[in-house]
This record gives C-alpha cells, structure tokens and sequence, in this order.
C-alpha cells in the first residue's frame, strides 16, 4: 500500500472492490465451485507435496538397499565364482603338458585373479557397513597369499604338504569369502527392515490425511450440494414438470446465483411455453375446425381406418357414396371383416368395405364410378381418398366413342391414308390403302419406314418395271412436289392413284391416296360431255359453233359451206304420249339416221331437245345443199321400229348459205332457224332457204314472246266467265274462267294465239296458276249453288305442282272443293296414265270435279271414260255447230250423251247458239250447255246482272 502527496491511501479503493468481487463470486455458482476447487486443490496439493515426500524416503532406501546391499551380494558372490574358476584353471594347468594350453590357462588364471579383485573393490564400494570392508579385505589378502602359494608350487616336484597347505589356504579363502556374503546379505536385511518401517508411517499418515481429505471433501460437497446441487435439482424437477407439460406446478423462487436466473428463466420458459401451447392448441382448433369443415365439403369421399382396421373416420361425401357407412363408423366396423364375410352387415357396407380393401376404380349400384387411392397412416392404418370420376368415366366413353368412330371413319374413307412421324416411320394407316393397292390385311403396319410400305406395294405387283429405286425417287419427287400438289400414280392393272401429302406440326407427314380411276374417266365423260350430246354422242352446241368458226376461218380459201337447222315434227306429241323412253330411243335413232346421211368432212349436232344442226362443208352451189336436205327429209320421214312401237315422223330443214348469209356461227343459226320456222309454217317435212325477209317475221315472234312474259310477270290477264246453263232446272249453274289478254298496243289478243306461245315459254304454268287462284277467289262472292270451271292445259297437268295448287288455291280463298271443276282434254290421259290417274284421284280427294273437255275431237277411246273417274263429258262445239245438219253429227251427239247417262257423267254442250240447237240438245236429254245464246264471256263486274237475268234477283247476290 502506498501514500499519496496528500497522505491518502491510493490503493484503499482498489482493494475494497476487489472484496466486493470476492464477496460477489461467492454468491454465484461459478464463485462456489472456484472456492471448492481451490479447497480442493489445497488439500490434493497438501496430501500429495506429503506423499511425494515419503515416495523419495522409500525411494532411497529401495535404491540403497537395491544399488549396495544386493549388488555388494552379488559381487560378493561372483568373487567367490572368480575364486572357484582360478582353481579350477590351475587344476587344469598343473595336469597339462602341452606348452601352449599351459601358456593360456596361465592367462586365464591372471584374468580371474584380475576380475575378482574387481568384483570385491565392487562389493567393498557398494557394502553398507565396516565388517563388509575388512571381510573384502581378507579375502584379498587370503587370494594373494594362495596366488603366491600357488606360483611356488612345482607340479613334478611338490610335495603332498605343499599341496594340502595350498588347499587349506583354498579352504581359508572360501570362508572369508562366504562371511563376505553374510555380511553383505546382512546389510540389506538391515535396509529392508528399515525401508518398511518408513513405509509403514507413510501409510500411516497418508491414511489420516486421506481420511481428513475426505472429510473435507465431503465438507465443501455439502456445501456444494447446499449451495448448488440442491437448486441444480429443484430445477432439473422444474424442467421435468415443464417437459411432462404440468405447466400449472409452482417454480421456486432461487437466490442470484446463476441457478436463481435459471430458475427464474425457466419460470418465465414455462409462462412462454404455456402460451405458445395455448396458441397453438387455438391454432390446432382453428386448423382441425378448417381441416374437419373441408372434409365435411370436400367433393372427395374421405375414410380413415385405424390400425386395428376399424373406420375411424368418414366425411359427409363419404357417407354419400356408401349407403350404411354412418353406422360402420359409430360403431367401429373392421374393414376386414366386413370385407371377408365375417360380419353380418347389409350387402351395401359390404359392397362399401370391399370397395375400400383395395385401390382402383369401381361402380357402385347407382351408377357411379368411384376411384380409390389408400395412404398409409403412421399408426398403420390408412386414409381411403374416393374420387366420384362418373364424368370423367363419360368423357372416356365419349372419347372411346370418338376414337371409335375416327377409326370407322378413317376405315370407311374414300381415300386410303398413311400417317408418318417425324422419322418417316409409319403411325397410322387405314384400310382403304390396302384396298387400293390390293395388299394382304396386316402387310402394312404401324412402325414401318417409307421405303418398306413401298416396298410392299412393288411386292405386289403394281409397278412392273420399276425397282426399290425408282420407287423411292418417286416418293421423294412427291414430297419435293409440296403439299399443293398432286401426283397420279398409274398402277399395272389400270387403275390411277391420286397421292397429295402434307407435313404435320411435329415434323412427320400425311399422305392420302385416292383411286381415281373412276373420277378419270367420268372427267373424260364430263370433258366429252362438255362438247357432245349425252344422249346421242352428237357434237353440242358449243363444239359445232368451234366447228362452224373454224370453216368460217377458212371459207376464203375453199368453197362455201351450208349451216342446216333440223327439227323433227310431232315428235313433241309422241314423246309426251309414249313416255320419255320412246322419245329418247326415237331421238338416238334420228341421230344415227343423219350421221348416216352425211359425209365424214360434215359435223352434226344435237342443239335442243329435237332440234339438230348440220354442217355441211366443201359445197359450190345452193343446190348442193338441197341434195342433202332432199335426202334427210327421206331418210328420216321413213317409219322408226322401236323396242315396243313404230313412230313415224317427219323433218323440216332451214338452210343457210355461208358466207352470203352471214359470217358468224350464231348469225347463220339464227338465219337457219328463221328459215326453219318459215319452213314449218309453209308445210311440215320440207326445207326452205333463208331469205332476208324472213328475218322481219321471226323478230316479230321474239317481240310478242318479250310482250307476252312481261304480261305473265305483270299478271296483265283478266278473266272472263261464260254461263254454263243447267236445262233440268232452268237456271245458270256455273260459270267457265276462260283467260282474256287485252295489250296496251296489240289489243286484244285471242288465247288461240298466245296460248300455244305461253306453252312454249314454259308460262303457261304460273300463268294457270293465277287463273285458278282468280277463278276461286271470284267464285266466293257467287251464290252457294254456282261453281266455276277451269281448264287445265296438258303442260299444267303433268306439272308436280297442280294439286298444291288447287289445295293452297282453296284453303286460301274458302271455296268448297264441289264448286270447283276442273277441265282436261284427251291429249292429257295419253301421255302416262298411272300418273294421270293418280293425279285425278288426288283431285278428287280435295272434292273438286273433272271434267273431259272436247270429247270426241281428240284421242277419244271409250276405255278412259271406264279408267279415269271423270264428272263430267263436254261436247265439243263442232259437233254442236253442224247438229242440224243432215250429216250424222245428230247420232254422234246423242250418243255421246246416251254414253254419259249410262256411265251417270253429266254432258255439257259447248257452242250453242241457236234456239234449234238448244232444242236438240233438250230434246236428246243434254243436262247442260254454254254458248253464245245465252252470254259471251263477260268480266266478273258483270256476272250479278247475268245471274239476275237467269237466275232471278234473288240469287245474283252472293
């Protein structure tokens, strides 16, 4: 301790912290234990600072007696060996006689003589003791005394006495040296004696120091075990409630120390301990709330069965799918038990372990299909996971269905297809590519490369010829070709494969082939169809004007030439007659008949139904032309044999001259056709040439077609009524519509004229269409009892459409069906009377009545008055015109009439207009007539006053 200037102490301060850290280290376990170890260490550093000291006495003692008394007795005794072999060697020296030996034994005797000399001056250094010295020194003396004795000994000349005196110091020698090794044997008894008398009070000690250690030991390990320990276990039993979760039990308080803070630490452990479990307890709530409410929502059946193979657990999808499972779970059902059998259960829990047992996918009794996927639990049981997979079942039906129809349809193809992945191996193939070329089921599949589905094909035969080569070269000029290409392969027995390929995303190739044999020739057909009549084989149209053109072209430089315009007469009638059969065989056989008739340098064409036209070449004069017409109109006027009748017809020709006529194949038609119907209107079956005049009248016929169209279109028609009057009851009965046409600039126009037109045209069609509707829709404002009549022209009868006509005119304007009574003429039943019959009936069906107009002037064969269900039969007015001539039509008339009672068909006569021939006609029994007597057709406006005049006023009023 020092002094500072003031006389304070400067190391005061530092030595009272330096107790307080004492006084602190000793209140914390780190301090204890110090204090402990260092007591400890004092006491061990005590015992053993003793110990040592005792070790290092006995240490001496053990050395001494080791290093003097035992190695004092061993040298002793090896001087009394050294002593024993000197004798030995003299013995040995005094019986030889070989100068030599006697020389080395000598040495060996002066050698021994040396070493125990050695020997004793050792055991005399290593003796403990006075006597040990003046034995050695005895034995020296007594060993020189023997060594001079023996130098003076004569082996040949000693003495017996000289002998027995050496042997007597011998004897002497031997003693000394055996007290020698008394005493020196003595002095280490004496040291052991002493050795463990030091030894036994070193135990001594050590064992009271030992047992004074321990007790001080034992000391400071209470105190440890006070201070220490004790805390140190209450703790360890804290942490063990804490571990075995008793986190309510009491922590004890502790001191400072660090047991004190861990005690403290843990306390406040068990509080965060307590409260993380209390969070995690409302988290594993909250999560099982959420897990249990996504089961119980899942659409996936969910089943947990324990390790004893009992259900545990099963969700509300679960428990939709199993019809029973509720119970199994509430009361612990075995899966396994219920699935062997074991149990008595209902078949559907059954049905529902057995679903369970096992993975997979499985139907249940409603239709469903469920699939099953098993996890295995910790505990050994599992968790079942059931998938309703009933749409997902549907879509694979569908999408089997899909796939099965794709095949039907890839099998059923028109085309034979062949898919090529990226590798050009083979992937799909239909059977129509074996069809195609005629290969064996299964030579070609899946998985072979182009070069060998070709080399099937060459196989076969189809590519007589061509090698594998050659093949290949082909197929890669079809893909060099590129997918907008086609390429036609021709095989070797005729027929023609179309191959179009085109490459796919992934890289492969999809080729299609298509036989095309057919398609080539029908293209054939249609490309000679193109320039050739199909009926006849003719030339058309188009390529007789190509023909026509070209001998335009080279009409300079040759002669002239002569266009004809042929048309077969009546051939219209027949052909509606006799069917459309007869008229084409008819048309083919006019055909040949006019080939034969010209040269191979002429063209003839089919140009309409019965209308031809020839070209006939190379001709220097009209009259030329006439030759050949001459002879088609005898060639062709000759009666036809048909296959079931015989026609006869004729021709009539016009004629054109080129190139005076014209220098155009449609100007010298045209002219040829104006000839032509100049021609028919002279005289049917001959010719005319064109002249220019005729032009002049054709262009009015085209001006009267543009007029009478634009009249249809316009409906600038009207309808007139003529009477039909009823002679049993005096009164008008009916009105016949017949059609009227009044032109702004014609005038008006007579139905003889434009009627046969219209029938041309094609209008007659809609034309009496709107008479029929104008008829009925006129016939509703007459009184009940009146009906109107309509003609039906034969066009407008063998149309599809009459008797829709007549229904939708009908139900559109009201008319009963008995009011309406439809006209026919003769020429109608001739044309195919199965249809006509059928038509009729059809008619009759609606209610209207029908009527044969003009009976007697056509086709008239009694046999369709028996076949056709007729209403009525109206005689024409030529008959009624000469009934009062003396010229037979008298008996015509009334036989007519008599044939219409007996059949109960009324008669009707047409044309009366004379009181003479309405009394004839009363007078033969006629149930009706119409003429000019008693109305000219007059306008609809008129009828009321023309009903009021017959009828009376009564009944003109509807």
């Amino acid at each position: 301790m020092r002094w500072n200037r003031t006389g304070s102490k400067v190391g005061g301060r530092s030595g009272a912290g330096a107790l307080r850290r004492i006084a602190d280290a000793g209140t914390t376990i780190r301090g204890r234990i110090l204090v402990a170890f260092l007591t400890m260490s004092l006491i061990t550093g005590t015992l053993g600072i003793y110990a040592i000291q005792g070790l290092q006495e006995a240490g001496e003692l053990v050395n001494r007696t080791y290093d003097e008394s035992l190695m004092s007795i061993n040298y002793a005794r090896a001087a009394a060996a050294d002593f024993a072999n000197m004798r030995s060697a003299f013995a040995r020296r005094m019986v030889t006689r070989d100068p030599a030996a006697a020389a080395k034994l000598d040495a060996a005797i002066n050698e021994l003589a040396s070493t125990l000399t050695e020997d004793l001056g050792i055991a005399v250094e290593r003796s403990q003791s006075d006597r040990v010295v003046r034995s050695a020194k005895a034995v020296q003396e007594g060993v020189e005394l023997w060594e001079t004795m023996r130098h003076g000994l004569d082996g040949s000349t000693a003495k017996i006495a000289a002998w027995d005196a050496l042997d007597h110091q011998a004897g002497i020698v031997d003693g000394q040296i055996e007290l020698l090794v008394n005493y020196t044997a003595g002095d280490g008894f004496v040291f052991r004696q002493t050795a463990r008398k030091v030894v036994a009070q070193e135990v001594r000690f050590n064992l009271i120091a030992m047992a004074v250690a321990l007790i001080l030991s034992g000391f400071v390990a209470y105190l440890l075990n006070r201070r220490i320990t004790g805390p140190l276990a209450a703790a360890s039993s804290v942490a063990a409630r804490i571990a075995a979760g008793r986190l309510d039990d009491a922590v004890p308080t502790g001191g400072r120390d660090e047991l004190g803070a861990l005690l403290r630490a843990m306390a406040t452990m068990r509080d965060n301990i307590q409260a993380m479990m209390e969070r995690e307890v409302s988290q594993r709530r909250s999560a099982e709330t959420l897990l249990a409410d996504a089961l119980q929502s899942s659409r996936e059946g969910v089943v947990v069965v324990d390790a004893h193979g009992r259900i545990a657990l099963a969700n509300a999808q679960a428990l939709q799918f199993f019809i029973g499972l509720r119970s199994a779970v509430e009361i612990g059902s075995s899966v396994t038990a219920l699935a062997n059998g074991q149990a008595d259960a209902p078949a559907a829990l059954v049905d529902c372990a057995r679903t369970l047992s096992r993975d997979g996918e499985v139907q249940l009794a409603d239709g469903r299909w469920l699939r099953v996927s098993r996890s295995a639990t910790q505990e050994g049981g599992f968790v079942a996971v059931c998938s309703d997979i009933s749409v997902l079942k549907e879509q694979e039906a569908g999408l089997t269905q899909t796939n099965l129809r794709l095949d039907a349809a890839l099998d059923n193809m028109s085309q034979g297809l062949c898919l090529y992945d990226a590798d050009h191996r083979l992937m799909v193939v239909n059977r129509r590519y074996g069809e195609i070329y005629n290969l064996p089921p299964g030579s070609v599949v899946p998985g072979m490369s182009v070069v060998s589905v070709l080399e099937r094909s060459l196989g076969a035969g189809h590519h007589p010829g061509s090698g594998r080569v050659d093949l290949v070269r082909e197929a890669e000029a079809i893909f060099a070709a590129g997918p907008d290409r086609t390429y036609f392969q021709e095989l070797a027995n005729g027929r023609v494969v179309a191959i179009e390929q085109r490459t796919t995303a992934d890289g492969g190739f999809v080729a299609t082939f298509d036989d095309v044999t057919d398609r080539r020739k029908a293209e054939a057909r249609i490309a000679f169809l193109a320039h050739h009549d199909a009926l006849t084989g003719l030339p058309n149209r188009i390529l007789f004007s190509e023909q026509v053109d070209a001998a335009i072209a080279q009409a300079g430089r040759s002669s002239g030439f002569a266009v004809f315009c042929l048309d077969l007469d009546d051939f219209r009638p027949v052909n509606d007659t006799l069917g459309h059969v007869v008229g084409d065989e008819l048309l083919k056989a006019a055909a040949n008949r006019i080939e034969a008739c010209i040269r191979e340098i002429d063209t003839c064409a089919r140009l309409g139904s019965d209308e031809f036209a020839i070209l006939q070449r190379g001709i220097d004069t009209a009259e030329d032309a006439a030759v050949l017409a001459r002879r088609l109109v005898e060639v062709l006027g000759a009666p036809y044999v048909l296959s079931s009748h015989t026609v006869t017809l004729g021709v009539t020709l016009g004629i054109t001259l080129a190139p005076h006529d014209g220098t155009s194949c449609e100007k010298l038609l045209k002219n040829a056709d104006v000839a032509l119907a100049r021609s028919k209107v002279d005289a049917r079956g001959s010719f005319r040439f064109f002249e220019p005049e005729m032009d002049a009248r054709l262009q009015a016929r085209r001006l009267f077609e543009v007029d009478l169209r634009e009249a249809v279109a316009n409906e600038d028609f009207e309808v007139h009524y003529q009477p039909i009057y009823c002679l049993n009851a005096e009164r008008i009965c009916g009105f016949e519509a017949l059609l009227r046409w009044n032109h702004p600039v014609r005038g008006r126009v007579s139905p003889v004229e434009f009627i046969p037109v219209a029938e041309e045209l094609g209008l007659i069609v809609p034309l009496g269409e709107w008479v029929l509707r104008r008829a009925c829709e006129e016939a509703t404002r007459w009184p009940d009892g009146l009906k109107v009549a309509v003609n039906v022209s034969a066009v407008q009868f063998t149309s599809a459409s009459l008797v829709t006509a007549v229904r939708d005119a009908l139900q559109a304007t009201n008319l009963a069906g008995h009011r309406l009574e439809l006209e026919i003429t003769e020429s109608v039943l001739v044309a195919n009377t199965g249809a006509t019959t059928a038509i009729l009936h059809n008619l009759k069906m609606l209610g209207a009545r029908v009527s044969m107009d003009d009976f007697g002037t056509g086709y008239s064969s009694l046999s369709y008055l028996r076949s056709f269900p007729f209403d009525k039969i109206k005689i024409d007015q030529s008959f009624v015109r000469d009934l009062c001539a003396e010229d037979g039509t008298e008996f015509i008339v009334r036989a007519v009439i008599g044939l219409g009672a007996s059949l109960r068909m009324t008669t009707t006569a047409e044309g009366v207009e004379t009181e003479a021939q309405l009394a004839k006609l009363r007078a033969e029994g006629c149930d009706e007539v119409q003429g000019y007597l008693f109305s000219r057709p007059v306008p609809a406006a008129e009828l009321p006053d023309l009903i009021a005049h017959w009828n009376g006023a009564k009944r003109a009023i509807a």
